[in-house]
């Protein structure tokens, strides 16, 4: 086997384009591969954090292997200039191939976005449906679709880092997910204190009506049922509450309003 040195770029493009050994190829990747890296950081830093730069040196050293079997001394340019476009194609085409939305649908978002601007600084005021399909020239079919498209359902990454200003600890998107079915404290809250304002100063009585009436749903006749009072009587109990509370609460706004 001839000897190769591995520091000298000529000995290895002058044996590689006799033997084109997997060898040499091989070295010449280890030899440029810095290009890939540089141009996978500048790339990865315009895109979105769920972009892994790694995926992108893949891509970026399938694109050094084409540019190395295609290069041809002959034409009098450097590899390190040659190789660049190679590269950087090799990305982007991996960034379309991981991108579901089309590009025609992401034209059309776009031109939605900069109409909607420009209607609000022209009106002052959010754009309605009709304004935005005039300004993009767009029948009503044609506006729904693009706005169908607008919001397409957005993929996002659980593992994405988050950042917390009030913590060291480091976060990801699936540590600070919404829990919909959770209870909101303040507004537990404010519902208790309502509820002690509504019945404070009520029987027993009263106070059950209310509270079954209004936060368990029950009719009147089921609540005359279960503290074996009529219908009637329940809902006399009803007007009762109902005309002392809106006295008292009048009251309060009338207090509020002479200390302000």
């Amino acid at each position: 086997m001839v000897a190769v040195r591995t520091d000298d770029a000529s000995s290895l493009w002058k044996h590689f384009r006799e033997l084109r050994t997997d060898e040499t190829r091989n070295r010449l990747i280890e030899r440029y591969l810095h290009i890939v890296r540089f141009n996978a950081e500048r790339v990865a830093s315009k895109l979105p954090m769920e972009v892994e730069l790694d995926d992108l040196i893949s891509a970026g050293i399938f694109g050094l292997m084409n540019a190395i079997d295609a290069f041809d001394p002959a034409r009098g340019i450097k590899f390190e200039t040659y190789c660049v476009q190679r590269i950087r194609g090799a990305m982007l085409d991996e960034l379309r191939a991981m991108d579901w939305v089309p590009r025609l649908v992401r034209t059309r978002v776009h031109l939605l976005d900069s109409a909607s601007r420009e209607l609000e600084a022209e009106l002052g005021r959010g754009p309605s449906h009709a304004e935005l399909a005039r300004r993009l020239s767009l029948n009503e079919e044609e506006f729904q679709k693009v706005l169908r498209d607008a919001t397409t359902v957005v993929v996002n990454s659980l593992s994405r880092a988050q950042g917390d200003s009030n913590s060291n600890r480091e976060l990801e998107s699936v540590d600070i997910l919404p829990d919909r079915n959770g209870v909101d404290p303040v507004e537990e809250m404010l519902k208790n204190d309502l509820k002690d304002l509504i019945t404070r100063g009520l029987s027993r009585a009263e106070r059950l009506v209310i509270l079954l009436y209004y936060y368990e749903n029950l009719t009147m006749k089921e609540i005359g049922s279960t503290l074996a009072l009529s219908e009637s009587r329940v809902s006399q109990m009803h007007t009762s509450v109902m005309n002392r509370l809106k006295e008292h609460l009048c009251a309060q706004q009338r207090d509020l309003a002479l200390s302000a």
